[in-house]
């Protein structure tokens, strides 16, 4: 049951989900870009906070480069429009709320939390290419640098 894990060169799996401020987002709708595709567990969220506050800080250098960053988790629409308003965000972010994309993605993993296991999002960032394919995935992501390790490897690569 379980399926491949994506990899480098691999065409990342296209997908349409709605955003925060009632707009949607399709994945190939953006070919010609290269795309920061990163996946968190929960919105308001310490790590999660950390995290998108670090793209989002790094975005003049992203938008340098003509990419795009999009932060998905299975939070709501409404749940994501209050995260970017509370700490001015401003990139999108995509709402999987029956997971699919997220589990075509392979981040929707068994995890282990003081002796108790449950499913949920594996902290991921692919870089994807103009081309859609994959540049290079980042798993089990450690928060600290990592938005400024993404933006070094795409600015090597663009």
């Amino acid at each position: 049951m379980t399926k491949a894990e994506l990899q480098i060169a691999d065409t990342a799996p296209d997908f349409t989900l709605p955003t925060n401020g009632g707009g949607e987002i399709t994945l190939s709708s953006l070919r010609g870009s290269m795309v920061v595709l990163y996946f968190y567990p929960k919105d308001m969220t310490p790590g999660c906070t950390t995290e998108a506050i670090s793209f989002s800080a790094l975005k003049k250098g992203f938008d340098a480069l003509g990419m795009k960053i999009i932060g998905m988790s299975k939070d709501s629409v409404t749940r994501h429009d209050k995260f970017i308003e509370k700490h001015a965000l401003n990139f999108t972010l995509a709402s999987d709320v029956d997971g699919k994309t997220i589990e075509a993605y392979g981040v929707w993993v068994l995890k282990k939390l003081y002796g108790r296991e449950y499913m949920g999002i594996e902290r991921t960032t692919l870089l994807i290419g103009a081309d859609g394919k994959i540049l290079n995935i980042w798993r089990k992501v450690r928060v600290k640098d990592h938005a400024e390790t993404v933006l070094a490897f795409a600015k090597s690569v663009a």
